[in-house]
Parts: C-alpha cells; structure tokens; sequence
C-alpha cells in the first residue's frame, strides 16, 4: 500500500524515522501549504497502525493508508458534518453565548460528541436553553463566528473538478446549513430546523432530529438518488453522531476528532486541513 505523512511543521528526522521503520523512502510530494510525502509498497499490519498512531500523534503528523490506484474520482459523493467540520465552531453553543449560556451548552455538546449522552435528549436539552433569544442572534452568529475550517475551499475546489457531488448533513440548524450551501455551492443539506415564533426561537426543534441513524439514512437517501452505492462515498466527520454514517462509507475521515471516531475512522486529520484528504489520492 501506499503511505502517505502529511504535516504542517514536522521534522525531516522523524519522517525518515518513520521511513526507515516502514522500509520505504518518503518522498516529497508536498507544497506551499503544507508538508507531504509518500512511502510505497508499504505491507500494513495492525502492528504498525498502532505504532504510527503512536509516533505520528506525537510528532504532529497525519498519515493515511492508500491503494497505489485509487484516486478520487472513484467516488461519487462528499459527506460532511458542519459543526466542528465543515466550520470551526458548534453554532449551539454560540448561540448560546448570546444567552449568556456558553459554558453550560457547550459542556452539554462536548459529552454528546464524546458519546456519554444520547444525541437526541442532549439536543433537547441545549434548544431549550435557547428559548426566547431573539432570532437576530442566529445571524449574527453567521456573519461574526462561522468561519470556513482550514482547507475547506481547497478540497471543495478538488472534489467538484474531480466529478463528486455534495451533502452537508448536520445535527446543526438550517439557518447555517442554508447560507454554507449558497456561499459553497453545494448540492444538497440536511440539517435540524428551529422553531421561531413572533421573531423569538421558542426552545423546540421542528420536525425530526439529525441524529447519528438519520444521518446515515441521509447518506444512503443521497446515494440512492444518485444511483451509486455508498461504497462510492467519502464521509467526514468529528463525533460520535457521525459514526453511523462514517461506517457505511467508502471512505470515512475523521477530522479533528473525539478519540471514538479517530479510533474508527479509515483517515484521521488531527493537524493538517480538510484539503489533507487529496494527497492521499495525488
């Protein structure tokens, strides 16, 4: 197989470490943004999955697994959470700081993508909490703190030239989901929607929850439209509501993620940017 060590300030020594240990050169493959390089004819064992966790975690590098032929217009279709994915914050909890309610909502998201709590119920919970703040907060919100997570345009740019179409799916809010499809250009979004009742959000979600099962009912929904297996799609993701849609993926990454779903993941991107997925297809 092929290895792929990517990084934004890792040491030659350690990568030739690591080469010397798998008994391949590393070649450069990198550019302006960031360190890579690539190992070939790499034999993988379980063994050396756990010492690269090890080594590389350390070191500050992210490294994937790769068949010498796969490329990425082999897939059909991008998955991706939003919160903490697709953007760098968890818009519940900005919200709530304008209820003066971060530190209690945010403790609430934190155990639900750990997985300590049911998603629905912590969902609940947090929506309450927001009950009676004007909706003007929602844009606010947008316009002062969603901000693009590192590589996000990069690898949308890549994705859409190599043929992929787009779903984001969220356990997030429509508000968001629906101005991120325009600004991106996306395909398709699926996202929980807020109840707003005389200019003020009455604590209640509309309809069903995103959670993990509808997410992956999500994927495999947008699949099925496009007439393509979910074998053929790349979904990404960061806690443990996306692990049901992860599992059934071709591909699964985990970006910046809780320990479960690094643990789970085919790729973990702990350190370069959502563009990081692409040099494993170069």
């Amino acid at each position: 197989m092929n290895l792929t060590l990517q990084s934004l300030n890792a040491e030659r020594s350690t990568v030739d470490r690591i080469a010397l240990m798998v008994g391949a050169p590393a070649i450069d493959i990198g550019d302006a943004d960031h360190y890579a390089w690539r190992c070939r004819g790499i034999s993988y064992s379980e063994a050396l999955k756990v010492e690269l966790d090890r080594i590389c975690y350390e070191a500050g590098i992210d490294y994937a697994f790769s068949a010498p032929s796969a490329a990425l217009s082999d897939f059909k279709l991008l998955a991706m959470d939003m919160d903490s994915t697709l953007i760098t914050i968890e818009c519940i909890d900005e919200i709530a700081d304008m209820q003066g309610l971060k530190p209690q909502v945010a403790a609430i998201t934190e155990a639900a993508m750990r997985g300590e709590l049911e998603f629905d119920e912590s969902l609940i919970q947090r929506v309450a909490l927001l009950k009676g703040l004007d909706a003007s907060a929602l844009q606010r919100v947008y316009d002062e703190r969603v901000q693009l997570s590192p590589g996000a345009e990069n690898m949308l740019t890549a994705i859409k030239a190599a043929g992929l179409k787009t779903l984001l799916v969220s356990g997030g809010f429509t508000f968001f989901t629906d101005r991120i499809k325009t600004r991106l250009g996306l395909d398709v979004t699926h996202a929980n929607e807020l109840e707003i009742v005389d200019g003020k959000l009455t604590g209640k979600v509309l309809g069903g929850i995103v959670n993990a099962e509808e997410k992956k009912l999500t994927v495999q929904r947008v699949c099925a439209d496009l007439g393509i297996s979910p074998a053929q799609a790349i979904v990404m993701g960061d806690g443990a509501n996306d692990l049901k849609m992860m599992d059934i993926a071709g591909l699964s990454v985990a970006f910046r993620a809780k320990p479960i779903v690094r643990a789970q993941a085919g790729v973990a991107l702990n350190f370069v940017g959502l563009d990081g997925i692409l040099p494993i297809f170069a």
